[in-house]
């Protein structure tokens, strides 16, 4: 509303976190998923940019990752390693050349540790303040990257991200463009954690993940 950002927000303490990293975790996951973008899918509000930074790959600032004072300043921001560099580098262009694809708005923080579940059945949905204007198939990919991540931000198995692309598709069939685009967003939430571990001295969960996988999301991508 105008330039405030109004929450409109209630308690609700129950509900658990639905820790895990399993194909069935993550088909249940991208089901929730697609049933929330069917809805803010949508909307037509202004968009809240700037995006996340950890979806902010359309950026215009120098380097790969967005301007962020936070890290700017933090030793080695300028000598980090040389193949998350590239594996950035590659990603990020395949997804600016998505950028003509239509944009919705859509839930960008599809993380475990931000969904509750009571009985096997959705309760709640955390973390509305992360929400972004940027292709359907950029916003599921990238929640297919990040869906296990709780406490620790990691990505998650490749087998994984592909059960929640599949699941998600079931009403929904992507162009072979738009998979590419899902696979290579699904990287990107990871490039940031991994860098963040990195500049901040953090045991390198994301970093780990992501120098195994590259490679193969990269090719799917077709980045």
């Amino acid at each position: 509303m105008g330039d405030l950002a109004v929450h409109a927000e209630e308690w609700r303490p129950e509900g658990e976190v639905a820790a895990g990293n399993d194909a069935g975790t993550a088909e249940r996951s991208a089901r929730l998923f697609a049933a929330v973008m069917a809805v803010t899918g949508r909307l037509r509000l202004p968009p809240p940019l700037p995006n996340p930074e950890w979806v902010r790959w359309d950026h215009d600032g120098p380097g790969e990752w967005p301007p962020n004072p936070l890290h700017d300043g933090r030793p080695g921001v300028d000598s980090l390693p040389a193949d998350l560099v590239a594996i950035a580098a590659k990603t990020r262009s395949r997804l600016v050349r998505a950028a003509s694809m239509r944009h919705v708005l859509g839930h960008a923080d599809w993380e475990a540790q931000n969904l509750r579940w009571h009985n096997n059945a959705p309760y709640l949905i955390h973390d509305w303040d992360s929400i972004a204007w940027l292709p359907e198939a950029a916003l599921v990919g990238a929640a297919a990257g990040a869906f296990a991540s709780n406490e620790i931000p990691t990505l998650a198995p490749l087998a994984s991200s592909r059960a929640f692309l599949d699941a998600y598709q079931q009403d929904r069939e992507f162009t072979p463009d738009e998979l590419e685009v899902a696979w290579a967003a699904s990287l990107w939430p990871a490039l940031h954690n991994a860098r963040a571990e990195i500049l901040w001295n953090q045991p390198p969960v994301a970093l780990t993940a992501l120098r195994a996988q590259a490679e193969a999301r990269l090719h799917h991508a077709a980045a």
